[in-house]
């Protein structure tokens, strides 16, 4: 699992974006609890999304964010050849390697927020049209998008784990915590 950010922590403007992020975390991943790698793979919505390629989307999002944020490429590159890859697990890719790796980018992502000398700082974003046209964000606008981005996904997350079996948000946090809804 990844590590929760402390009580004490979240006072300060930092542990409370951390905080928001981790909750938003929580649920994406509370969404496979119980599922095989072949259930969390399946696509039950008109969409194309599954929960192991949500699980796998998000934890690139995010390496590849804080990288940017470093002035590093991100360690995956997608363009039009292998965009599709970052919604599908792929060769021995598995839904618990998947949540093993977004525990190391949560690490190194909750490490780097903590280590900036002001979360004002900015960073040059690429020239492309999906990212914002100013071509420089503060290290503030890095974490509000990471949890936007992390909550827009943890929402189709629950849409999809209900849509396999009727399993809701509330029931999976009870299964998790080790009681019952309801």
């Amino acid at each position: 699992m990844v590590t929760h950010v402390p009580a004490e922590a979240q006072g300060d403007e930092r542990g409370a974006l951390l905080a928001f992020l981790e909750e938003q975390r929580g649920g994406i991943r509370r969404s496979v609890l119980g599922l095989t790698d072949e259930q969390a793979a399946e696509r039950p919505t008109a969409g194309e999304l599954s929960l192991a390629g949500l699980i796998k989307h998000v934890a690139e999002v995010e390496q590849g964010w804080v990288a940017r944020a470093r002035g590093e490429a991100p360690a995956v590159a997608r363009d039009e050849s292998n965009w599709n890859e970052c919604f599908l697990l792929v060769g021995e890719e598995t839904v618990a390697s998947q949540l093993a790796y977004w525990e190391k980018v949560a690490a190194e992502t909750e490490a780097f927020i903590r280590s900036v000398p002001s979360l004002d700082d900015t960073f040059a974003l690429p020239d492309q049209p999906w990212f914002p046209p100013e071509g420089r964000v503060s290290m503030r606008w890095l974490a509000l998008t990471l949890i936007r981005e992390t909550a827009r996904h943890a929402g189709h997350a629950d849409i999809i784990r209900e849509s396999l079996d009727g399993a809701t948000a509330f029931e999976l946090v009870a299964k998790e915590r080790g009681s019952s809804f309801g």
